[in-house]
């Protein structure tokens, strides 16, 4: 028995309210659970009970014995001395409040059916991956579109934090932000971190100034990346060197030294070699690259955006000094896709929030638009019956396992509380 199921149970009043009693044998009559915040202090505000003749407005705590209110230490915080009733599952000690008050507790297992208790055994009991794998698939269609849309805000609204914590840092240029956003993307999970300490390490407005030349742009990336730290015979090499060292002389910058760069385990193309000349490609081709990227509305429209390649020596390269028969290397759909995930959508959802507008449903019919991603959790859901079609769907699958699944919040979850209903 977890305290969450408590709390599911008074939040959705799903025990019998008829006839209530506190343990001193007092009549209850709920006028109001309470608002379940799930902040510090009590678990449900602002509730309304009759106990006796008197009705109380106040605090409602719960917990699996009274005794915890002791284990965890309410008797000494303020923030507990407006509770009105104490909802718990086992009574074994009487709590007094500071005015040496004994306070009302209700034994919520006295009135919970032995059905509701199954059903929740039931859903709880370990399966070989999430609680509902063998039932998810007989969950209303409406419900789970319904939680879809709720888990992907929820997963937008994770990803705009770290946007504006971004956007503080780059004094609110947003084009900075983009810049940043699109480093750490373009490094994918095992460059990104670094990626970003490159884009975080050189002040934009040299990006845009220096934007007019490739090769100035790769100066700066390789040469901050520390991949110009060496002696090599290569005669772009060599070229990049000298650009690098005048650019830090130029714009007064030191010398910073990021992450290393992995290599290990990449496909070539996926060498951040080549990431990063597709980078500068990109921002050597668009200038004011926010505004163009703000205002897309379809799959479509990125892919024409984003359709460059890398510059004409990594055509032949994948590493310095290493000749490779030659390769346009352009920026692949499945990439863009990435991209269009992680950072335009993510991107428009925290300007438009910033500026105070609604594009919720483009958001959604956007996603709707990028073909879903292929990756271990999202297999496992398609061996349970579980299909997604686009990425919307597989952004939320996502979200649904990680917040939801791996830390066993069942009835947090709209699938959960469903399947409580119908099992």
């Amino acid at each position: 028995m977890r305290e969450e199921f408590l709390h599911y149970l008074w939040k959705f009043t799903k025990f019998e309210t008829l006839n209530l009693r506190t343990t001193q044998n007092d009549p209850i009559v709920i006028i109001k659970t309470g608002d379940y915040l799930e902040l510090s202090g009590p678990d449900f505000f602002n509730a309304q009970i009759k106990i006796g003749t008197q009705k109380w407005a106040g605090n409602v705590e719960i917990h699996l014995k009274s005794s915890d209110w002791y284990v965890h230490h309410h008797e000494k915080d303020p923030a507990y001395e407006n509770v009105i009733l104490h909802v718990v599952w086992e009574h074994d000690t009487e709590i007094f409040s500071k005015n040496n008050t004994e306070i009302p507790v209700l034994i919520l297992k006295d009135y919970v059916s032995s059905e509701i208790i199954n059903n929740y055994h039931s859903l709880m009991t370990p399966k070989s991956w999430i609680s509902c794998e063998k039932q998810m698939v007989q969950i209303d269609e409406f419900v789970f579109k319904n939680w879809q849309e709720r888990l992907f805000f929820d997963r937008l609204e994770r990803k705009a934090k770290f946007i504006y914590e971004l956007l503080e840092e780059a004094n609110y240029d947003w084009e900075s932000v983009l810049f940043s956003l699109l480093a750490k993307n373009f490094g994918l999970n095992t460059n990104g971190n670094a990626f970003l300490q490159i884009a975080q390490s050189i002040p934009f407005s040299i990006v845009r100034k220096e934007s007019f030349e490739i090769e100035n742009l790769e100066a700066l990336f390789f040469g901050t990346s520390g991949l110009l730290d060496s002696e090599k015979e290569d005669l772009y090499f060599n070229d990049l060197k000298i650009r690098y060292f005048y650019l830090l002389h130029k714009y007064q910058l030191d010398k910073v030294y990021t992450e290393p760069l992995q290599f290990f385990k990449h496909r070539p193309d996926n060498f951040p070699t080549i990431r990063l000349s597709q980078l500068g490609s990109l921002y050597n081709k668009h200038q004011n690259l926010f505004s163009k990227v703000i205002i897309l509305k379809s799959a479509k429209d990125v892919y024409n955006l984003l359709n460059v390649a890398t510059s004409l020596y990594w055509q032949n390269h994948y590493q310095f000094d290493k000749e490779s028969p030659k390769k346009l290397k352009p920026l692949s759909k499945s990439f863009i896709d990435l991209l269009i995930i992680n950072t335009i959508i993510p991107l428009q959802f925290a300007y438009s929030y910033k500026i105070g507008e609604s594009n919720a449903e483009d958001l959604i019919s956007f996603m709707h638009e990028v073909s879903p991603e292929k990756n271990a959790i999202i297999d496992k859901f398609e061996s349970f019956g579980i299909i997604s079609e686009n990425a919307f769907e597989t952004q939320t699958l996502l979200e649904l396992k990680n917040e939801y699944c791996n830390k066993k919040a069942c009835l947090r979850c709209a699938l959960g509380i469903e399947l409580m209903k119908s099992n």
